[in-house]
């Protein structure tokens, strides 16, 4: 949503001929984009679950990523992902549950699980130093306590966090709880926006459409705040453009681009396809700094929303600001807090 801060070398300029050859060249990859989706195989997968670059706010990464390798049943990406759903990495959250701190404790289990994480002799549930490690140690308890029952040892995890595990006992497995069914698959979902990839990630299906739509904008003036609507004249702002985009291909994406940023996996540089989400940030270790996004479509180039007196047109990626990719995927859209 905030404007982009780009420094363009080299603009497209989305008139007369060049606009045609501009929007043939996007229809090329449009129809590239379902090639490979057709041709490419092996998803996000392995036991290694990295952080990705930028993933987890600076002060916190080293936490979570030697916190997360407390024991087998967690990693750093699900631990992260479980910050993010709870708090958005805020450690003065407190909800209307009472529920407190970046980990969100509520004060009973907090007296109970809390540990003193960083050794100062004190118990701080509003610090991440000590939330985070017992968020962790938490984990790891309620792994142990149902260690025996069948199935995945990590959803049983997560479904105990959620509906107990005496539920998870009694019912050898995720309970068939609504609530609990769609936490587990929410943070397994949202742990792969928090993992760097071990292979290639898959392309999303919705790309090509996602790409048609924004190339109908090209040369749309830059409305700070614009969403597309009528009343606005139909004008986006960069975050806006993306959202909408991926809208008219039935995916939901968050308003603001730091938040679009874990709706699905991230692709390394050199794996870009088009309809990516291309991201930029002054500050190259937080995803929550971003504050710039475009639509890939293929040769260094995105389409994206770049600032007030701009209009919507091409523009290269490769600035000192670029700071990562996602590959949006239904199921990561969905997974989305719908604040943090």
């Amino acid at each position: 949503m905030a404007e982009g801060r780009l420094t363009v070398r080299k603009a497209w300029l989305v008139t007369g001929a060049v606009l045609g050859a501009g929007l043939s060249f996007v229809m090329l990859l449009v129809v590239g984009v379902y090639v490979v989706a057709g041709n490419l195989t092996n998803g996000v997968g392995g036991a290694t679950r990295a952080l990705a670059k930028g993933a987890v706010p600076a002060a916190y990464q080293n936490l979570v990523q030697k916190w997360g390798n407390l024991c087998p049943a967690i990693n750093p990406a699900l631990l992260a992902a479980q910050l993010y759903q709870e708090s958005g990495f805020n450690p003065k959250a407190q909800s209307a549950a009472a529920a407190q701190g970046i980990a969100q404790f509520i004060p009973g289990t907090w007296a109970t699980h809390g540990v003193d994480g960083d050794g100062d002799g004190d118990k701080d549930v509003w610090d991440p130093n000590d939330a985070i490690p017992s968020a962790a140690s938490y984990d790891c308890s309620l792994a142990s306590y149902v260690k025996d029952v069948p199935g995945n040892i990590t959803e049983n995890m997560l479904a105990s966090y959620n509906a107990g595990a005496y539920a998870v006992i009694k019912y050898g497995g995720v309970p068939p709880y609504r609530e609990t069914q769609n936490y587990v698959k929410t943070i397994t979902t949202l742990e792969e926006s928090f993992a760097a990839p071990v292979s290639r990630v898959d392309p999303s299906k919705q790309a090509a459409g996602a790409i048609y739509y924004a190339q109908k904008k090209l040369g749309t003036p830059y409305l700070w705040g614009g969403t597309g609507t009528a009343e606005q004249g139909g004008r986006f702002d960069c975050s806006g453009l993306t959202q909408a985009s991926y809208e008219s291909v039935g995916i939901t994406l968050p308003r603001v681009a730091n938040d679009q940023y874990n709706a699905g996996p991230h692709p390394a540089r050199s794996e870009l396809l088009p309809g990516d989400l291309v991201f930029f940030s002054t500050d190259l270790t937080n995803s929550r700094a971003i504050h710039h996004v475009g639509i890939y479509v293929g040769g260094g180039y995105m389409i994206d929303a770049p600032r007030t007196g701009a209009v919507i047109r091409f523009d290269p990626i490769d600035t000192s600001e670029y700071f990562g990719a996602t590959r949006v995927t239904e199921d990561g859209a969905k997974a989305l807090p719908t604040t943090v």
